[in-house]
């Protein structure tokens, strides 16, 4: 891939590999466990969730087609509803991309240590969790440019194993494994609000070719694009991948399984198999790291750009991307596996609740997002229209998700969004200070000097 003339490095495959990515993370190759005591009821979710999730595509690609503003979520959302609704959605979303990384990095270390069963230890498992971090940061400091490169190599490549799993697997399962709707012995509704946000945490970046619009090529084109046909790629490699793994393995023992995919991979071609899927989930990891990375930056940037966040995540390396942004995420996300590692069960407890979280304070911006595009086109183009059913659907879907994350989580989200008063207080009162010593300044310039009859 090579820079535009007009200096953009992202183009759709590119944005789309980014969007891909981040959305078929390590949470994917764990799924079909997850899902697997609701029977056909999740791959029936799977599909609805889908559905949901291209609608919230196709309102994210409208917000980018009116205005293609970097930041994603959080342009869109101060630009709707104004300068504190857009700090609480940086803030959150921010706190939720920094949280995730430890999960994907984790998993990564989890794969190598089954490959190399010499590094099982807690030792070995922190330094090439913590190892893989900060070498995906260091390659995102190289530039966008490179990291939308990378992006292309990790997901394209993961995709040939996970995809041969999720298409040739279908001539291998077992018909008989699909004999139950909801065997969970839950209520429909009861199955359906569990399997929400199990789903949801899958379609998670489905914006993610929002978020650096700045350096896209033809952003009004390429982001619409690029959203819609990243989407639609997950959504059939989740729903085929996840009728594969439960047509291959008994119920019984794909609840506990902790490598579904491996494990259907080795029933259809044997060890190879395994091998090959374990090599896709290393760059599966990888890939969602690195794309995770590169908005970890952006998100903040926009915001300080705007005077929202603290001035020290707009500054730019001499690469042009924000740097300080970059270090100081992957710095918190770096004391939450140190945390974890130590084994400080009080510290422990909230770093997994905070990991829990990331999941809900990423649907939010959703919610906020999926109403915004009348709002926006009459703040850019100057008229209101009708709110669309593709907005309402994507709006009840946010909604939906967020209700059967439960009571706890969505309290705590809460209280997680409201300690970011303080830095949004503290930012405004410096933003207006250094407002009122420019207002003091120029009017000393223009006052007149005092007569020299006085002197006289």
């Amino acid at each position: 891939m090579t820079t535009s003339p007009n200096g953009k490095s992202l183009g759709l495959a590119a944005c789309t590999a980014i969007v891909v990515g981040n959305m078929v993370g390590s949470g994917f190759y764990l799924s079909p466990a997850a899902v697997a005591p609701y029977g056909n009821l999740a791959i029936i979710i799977w599909i609805v969730m889908g559905a949901g999730a291209i609608c919230l595509g196709l309102t994210f690609a409208r917000l980018a087609s009116l205005v293609p503003a970097v930041g994603g979520p959080y342009a869109y959302t101060r630009l709707a509803y104004g300068d504190f609704a857009g700090f609480l959605i940086a803030w959150g979303y921010w706190i939720s991309i920094w949280t995730s990384l430890p999960v994907i990095a984790i998993a990564f270390a989890g794969v190598m240590v089954d490959l190399f069963p010499a590094l099982g230890n807690r030792f070995a498992a922190t330094v090439l969790t913590l190892g893989v971090i900060w070498a995906i940061v260091l390659v995102n400091l190289r530039g966008v440019h490179a990291a939308g490169v990378f992006a292309q190599v990790t997901t394209y490549a993961k995709l040939l194993p996970f995809g041969a799993v999720a298409i040739i697997g279908l001539l291998f399962i077992d018909t008989s494994h699909f004999s139950e709707l909801n065997p969970s012995g839950q209520s429909l509704l009861q199955s359906v609000a569990t399997l929400a946000p199990l789903t949801m945490f899958a379609y998670l970046g489905l914006e993610s070719a929002t978020v650096p619009a700045g350096d896209v090529e033809n952003a009004e084109r390429t982001i619409p694009r690029s959203t819609v046909l990243g989407i639609s790629i997950a959504a059939a490699l989740y729903v085929l991948g996840t009728i594969v793994v439960m047509g291959l393995l008994p119920r019984d023992q794909l609840v506990h399984s902790v490598a579904p995919f491996s494990q259907a991979a080795g029933i259809m071609w044997g060890r190879p198999g395994e091998l090959a899927i374990s090599l896709a989930v290393l760059l599966s990891s990888i890939g969602a790291l690195n794309g995770w990375t590169l908005l970890m930056g952006q998100v903040p940037m926009a915001a300080a750009r705007d005077g929202l966040f603290p001035p020290l995540f707009a500054r730019l390396s001499p690469r042009g991307v924000p740097a300080w942004g970059m270090i100081i995420s992957a710095s918190f996300a770096t004391l939450l596996v140190l945390v974890q590692a130590i084994g400080a069960e009080g510290f422990a407890a909230v770093y997994r609740l905070m990991v829990g979280l990331s999941t809900m304070a990423a649907v939010i911006p959703y919610a906020f997002c999926s109403l915004a595009g009348s709002l926006v086109a009459g703040v850019t183009h100057g008229r209101m229209p009708r709110v669309s059913a593709i907005e309402l659907i994507a709006f009840v879907f946010a909604i939906f998700t967020l209700y059967g994350s439960g009571a706890e989580p969505v309290l705590y989200g809460l209280v997680l969004l409201m300690l970011g008063i303080p830095v949004y207080v503290w930012q405004r009162r410096n933003a207006a200070g250094a407002t009122d010593k420019e207002t003091a300044a120029a009017a000393a310039v223009a006052r007149p000097l005092p007569s020299q009859d006085k002197f006289a």
